[in-house]
């Protein structure tokens, strides 16, 4: 029997590096699609790498053809202060991106069987402490807006007999970028602390949980439609703090008021100040086994990977 294969965008960034190496280790044969193809060789042995420029060009349809299935990563970072540029490119990367990955994905004669595409919890905007699962209605802000579109448009790979996936990530730990590499320095000083009251909840997930679930999708015909990729218990900006001082073996008392991250990071500190409840309910009810399901554990795996 032939090697499963699989084709992915965005490759060497947050989750990427992490996907690629536990699909080689299962035996999937990984091409990846980068602007440079090998500089994601180099940092992505054993895989093939086509160049493909998202914003201009319709994905290679030879990086496509024949393959089981594609994992749709490729995105402009959040985390940046949202000038006019950053928030068009933060859009144009996501809804443009996908639309040209579903150009290649339409001119393939032998098409993947599905398209796991990421997006974000984002998409529910604000909220306050009810729980909030894969049918709760989209928020309305700048974030939520984007995960629309970009789902709306991952959501047509199913007009080209795709079965689709996608991927409502929430707060990823990883110490090696993301929210949790942002917050290490002043935790580490002895000077983190809840945000903005520390009311608002974090909805977390260990960054193998998500390439955990992403990988199972792939497998599994009752993937489909949106998932949130978050822990199962989340827990409010204060309880995430005190979890995160007792990791580092560090106080975590000093309270960060919101307009001081207003005033560093502008418009972008909402991802911070305000927050959502979010659950995976559907994660569950397919069976999907978390790997860290506990915070203090999830941390302490986080810092020392």
């Amino acid at each position: 029997m032939s090697a499963r294969s699989v084709t992915i965008t965005g490759a060497t960034g947050l989750i990427g590096p992490r996907l690629v190496r536990e699909l080689q280790g299962a035996g999937w044969e990984v091409t990846v699609l980068s602007r440079n193809p090998d500089g994601a060789r180099a940092k992505l042995p054993g895989v093939e790498a086509f160049a493909w420029d998202l914003m201009s060009e319709p994905a290679p349809v030879a990086a496509l053809e024949g393959r089981d299935g594609v994992v749709h990563l490729a995105g402009e970072p959040v985390a940046q202060r949202w000038s006019e540029r950053a928030k068009r490119a933060i859009r144009e990367s996501r809804v443009v991106g996908t639309g040209h990955l579903l150009d290649g994905l339409r001119a393939a004669r032998q098409r993947p069987g599905v398209l796991v595409s990421s997006s974000a919890i984002g998409y529910y905007g604000p909220h306050g402490p009810e729980p909030l699962d894969e049918e709760a209605p989209p928020g309305a802000d700048f974030l939520a807006e984007i995960c629309v579109a970009w789902e709306d448009c991952a959501a047509r790979a199913a007009e080209l007999g795709m079965r689709v996936l996608r991927v409502r990530t929430g707060v990823v730990l990883d110490s090696a970028g993301g929210a949790l590499e942002k917050m290490l320095p002043p935790f580490k000083l002895g000077i983190g602390g809840p945000v903005a009251g520390g009311r608002q909840y974090i909805p977390w997930v260990h960054a193998e949980d998500v390439v955990g679930m992403m990988t199972t999708a792939l497998g599994d015909e009752r993937w489909a439609g949106a998932v949130n990729a978050t822990a199962p218990v989340p827990v409010t900006n204060g309880e995430f703090s005190k979890a995160l001082g007792r990791a580092l073996h560090r106080p975590a008392l000093l309270p960060v008021p919101g307009f001081a991250l207003r005033a560093l990071y502008g418009e972008m500190a909402e991802i911070v100040t305000s927050g959502a409840r979010v659950v995976p309910a559907k994660p569950l009810m397919l069976g999907y086994d978390f790997r860290h399901p506990d915070l203090d554990e999830a941390l302490r795996s986080a810092l020392s990977g």
